[in-house]
């Protein structure tokens, strides 16, 4: 059976930490590697830094730490960078680390299940979902946004 584009989700899932991480395909600005991060002083451990792109400061963060988990900030880093949609004009973008080189998928719409299996979610996480067998977060970006945004705040 062939589905139609309407009848697919499109997305990028990245490896964070342990866990895989499902990312809509629209927020996605761009995928880069080796990224040097320049380090905030008083931030929390998930927000890893500030890295350079297309002429701005866009902080970076680790959404396996920001869950609860470890992920290490190597000179071999990937970074997915995303579009912000909180419509702060000083924030337009902001960047997450990831393992791997992330993969763009397209997954049928009857085919992106919810999975129940757990009371309660991570800071940050809005689901987990079933892809064929495996499972994968679906980000609140919202909720990552504003995390951002506040902790940035506070150390200024």
């Amino acid at each position: 059976m062939s589905y139609a584009s309407n009848d697919e989700v499109r997305g990028v899932l990245i490896q964070a930490g342990a866990e895989r991480v499902l990312l809509p395909n629209a927020t996605v600005a761009e995928m880069m590697s080796r990224v040097p991060v320049q380090p905030i002083e008083g931030a929390p451990d998930w927000l890893a830094g500030y890295i350079a792109w297309q002429g701005w400061e866009v902080p970076l963060l680790s959404y396996a730490r920001f869950n609860g988990g470890d992920e290490p900030v190597s000179g071999s880093n990937k970074v997915v960078v995303l579009k912000a949609l909180g419509g702060n004009p000083e924030m337009p973008y902001f960047a997450l680390l990831t393992q791997s080189f992330p993969q763009l998928i397209a997954v049928p719409r009857d085919g992106l299940l919810a999975d129940a299996s757990e009371e309660s979610l991570p800071q940050g996480v809005h689901m987990r979902v079933l892809l064929g067998e495996q499972s994968a977060l679906l980000p609140d970006l919202d909720a990552i946004e504003s995390a951002v945004v506040a902790a940035l705040a506070a150390v200024v």
